[in-house]
């Protein structure tokens, strides 16, 4: 599901199954505790009447949420919401519906908590492992960050490309599955910012382009140091634009 908190925003949600629909509505609510933990959800009749979909659809939908760690079915009992430790945090469609309820502080630092243990490390990788394909693929995307024109979301789209590209040139295919994470952080940073030209994102092609120069170098440390820079940065943009909300509603 590239992109879809970009794609979203842009285009609104697109057409889904009933299937689709109905997991997106029920995940949605757990999310904003309409469904608290431990709680149980609705049976069968009351879900059926209030989509309009078959009982065939209901089991995949929470067959789906089961999956996803969010709900547990039980004889007699009937589908319980878990605990929130017990979600996939991972899970793009749960990240989607964190934004969609509402994002807070604590939730974007924690995102970037777990970018700053894990994209340093992918820098480094890249600069060991990194053919020329991946080099100017780089290349080319911090100096897009730096064409003229850009919006806060395409310049949001062209960070997110960029950082991609850095967990695809890792050649750690497991680096790759932390996309959702890194778009949901980048995503809810330049949400909170105002546009580029005012906030400060004027050099953020520059802090991009020492993450490529380190790669180039085959400098390990230095590529490691120039990643943890960039979202170290972006943390505090977070940080910056929560305590200014702050101010402005005391």
């Amino acid at each position: 599901m590239r992109n879809r908190l970009l794609e979203t925003r842009r285009t609104g949600r697109k057409t889904r199954t009933s299937h689709a629909q109905v997991v997106d509505e029920l995940g949605k609510a757990i999310v904003a505790g309409t469904y608290s933990v431990g709680s149980i959800l609705p049976g069968d009749v009351e879900l059926a009447q209030r989509f309009k979909v078959s009982r065939t659809v209901l089991r995949e939908t929470m067959k789906t949420l089961a999956a996803k760690g969010m709900v547990v079915a039980k004889a007699r009992v009937g589908t319980r919401v878990t605990e929130k430790t017990l979600w996939n945090m991972f899970d793009s469609e749960i990240i989607a519906w964190h934004f969609d309820h509402g994002v807070t502080e604590e939730f974007l630092l924690q995102l970037y908590d777990i970018r700053l243990a894990v994209e340093p490390f992918a820098a480094g990788l890249v600069a060991e492992r990194a053919n020329a394909d991946d080099i100017a693929t780089l290349r080319a995307l911090a100096l897009d960050m730096a064409a003229p024109g850009h919006t806060t979301e395409s310049l949001a789209l062209a960070d997110l490309k960029f950082h991609l590209a850095v967990a695809d040139a890792s050649h750690n295919p497991f680096m790759r599955t932390l996309g959702s994470l890194i778009e949901a952080a980048l995503v809810g940073m330049f949400r909170l910012s105002t546009p580029p030209s005012q906030n400060g994102f004027a050099n953020i092609a520059d802090t991009h382009m020492r993450i490529v120069d380190a790669i180039v170098a085959g400098d390990v440390a230095g590529a490691r140091k120039a990643m943890e820079d960039v979202i170290v940065e972006g943390r505090k943009h977070v940080r910056d634009a929560y305590a200014a909300f702050s101010e402005v509603s005391a």
